[in-house]
């Protein structure tokens, strides 16, 4: 059955990925002076373990597990997911540049499916952003920054200027949607990644403390 609803989910994802996305643009906005040079996303820049509960949908296939990530150097992190009943899914380390597959459950071994898990965590992970431009509203700041075709939108909160999304577009189109509910700058306790080309959506959920010692 897992073998299944995998192999049905990869030709759904070659089919989708034809799918165009809509230019994003800004609205409600006003442009404002680059006081920044750059900014950052620290979500994951502490040596701690980031452990969370892992749900994907994959053109209407769920699945679900927990996903442990730790930063094992300056620029790598280390990432694993295991089912609920904890045996391993899938375990990589990745960098901006550089992408390491240790482990892959020989069902989940498709191409399209370690290059969806690679770009989208080495987004999720990209750590440093220099500001080509900067925008506010009443809620957001929010900078622009951009390399070649690729560009993501960072908007921070003013009232804590935590990082609560970055939109990341190629092309001017609209891709991946990041979204984070956080109370401090190095953990965010909510994750949601929503594609834009394509119906893959996943979330990530803080385990407590009581969680981990029932599991």
């Amino acid at each position: 059955m897992r073998r299944l609803l995998l192999r049905n989910s990869v030709y759904s994802l070659i089919f989708l990925l034809f799918v165009s996305c809509k230019t994003y643009q800004l609205t409600d906005v006003k442009p404002i002076s680059n006081s920044e040079k750059t900014v950052e996303n620290l979500y994951f820049s502490s040596n701690e373990d980031y452990v969370y509960k892992c749900q994907m949908d994959i053109y209407n296939n769920h699945v679900s597990g927990i996903l442990i990530l730790k930063k094992i150097n300056a620029i790598t992190h280390r990432v694993v997911m295991t089912s609920d009943f904890g045996n391993k899914l899938i375990d990589f380390e990745i960098s901006e540049n550089d992408f390491k597959l240790n482990y892959v459950l020989p069902d989940l071994d498709k191409k399209i499916v370690i290059n969806f898990l690679k770009n989208d965590f080495q987004k999720l992970l990209k750590e440093k952003y220099t500001v080509n431009e900067s925008f506010e509203n009443d809620l957001s700041n929010i900078f622009y920054s951009k390399a070649d075709k690729k560009g993501y939108y960072l908007s921070f909160n003013k009232e804590n200027s935590l990082l609560k999304q970055i939109v990341y577009t190629k092309g001017n189109k609209e891709k991946i949607y990041f979204i984070f509910e956080a109370k401090k700058p190095t953990f965010a306790e909510t994750i949601e990644i929503q594609h834009k080309d394509f119906k893959i959506n996943i979330k990530l959920f803080q385990i407590t403390e009581t969680e981990s010692e029932t599991e």
